[in-house]
């Protein structure tokens, strides 16, 4: 026998969010996921360190990919323009390479340990946002406030683009998502 299963993550991604969504998250462990993958326990933990990272593997290449953006967004750019544009170019990329997204959202939705962990992830976005403003000489302060508004501006267009099924494109839904910030702050 192979010692690496081909297609053994995404048999275990797929497992997984089965059966999240059929007995709950909580309800569920890595002997259900392996087993329903038709795989070992051990298989399990060569791909996934625990059984919520079957839910977030690859979210650790998401800040890297979104500080390089930033950086290469037009040096004149604004620096919420440089945040956002790098958000439309890294999130038009992302949604081309996930699947069971809104079952995902929906499994995280009702789990406080997994909406925990997504914070998590969303906090290491903004920081990564906010590092390569400061590398583009934005103000510290400046930096950190854009980062802020341009992960949830990224989080709100995500949500719309779950949300939309399909029906619209990521780079549609971070405009809306923006254009509504806008007017927020406008107070319009």
């Amino acid at each position: 026998m192979a010692r690496w299963d081909p297609g053994a993550e995404q048999r275990l991604k797929r497992a997984a969010l089965e059966l999240y969504l059929e007995r709950g998250y909580d309800n569920v462990t890595v002997t259900h996921i392996a087993e329903r993958a038709g795989l070992t326990r051990r298989s399990y933990f060569r791909y996934f360190p625990d059984k919520r990272e079957v839910l977030f593997a690859g979210a650790e290449h998401l800040p890297p990919a979104l500080a390089e953006a930033v950086l290469a967004a037009d040096p004149d750019a604004a620096p919420l323009t440089a945040a956002l544009d790098a958000l439309a170019r890294v999130g038009a990329r992302l949604v081309e390479h996930v699947d069971g997204v809104a079952e995902r959202r929906a499994v995280i939705d009702a789990s406080p340990e997994l909406q925990e962990r997504e914070r998590t992830k969303t906090a290491a976005v903004a920081e990564a946002i906010r590092d390569a403003l400061v590398r583009r000489q934005v103000d510290t302060g400046t930096a950190e406030l854009v980062a802020q508004i341009a992960t949830v501006a990224g989080d709100n267009a995500f949500r719309r683009w779950i949300e939309a099924g399909g029906h619209a494109s990521f780079g549609s839904c971070l405009d809306a998502a923006a254009d509504d910030l806008r007017a927020a702050l406008a107070g319009t």
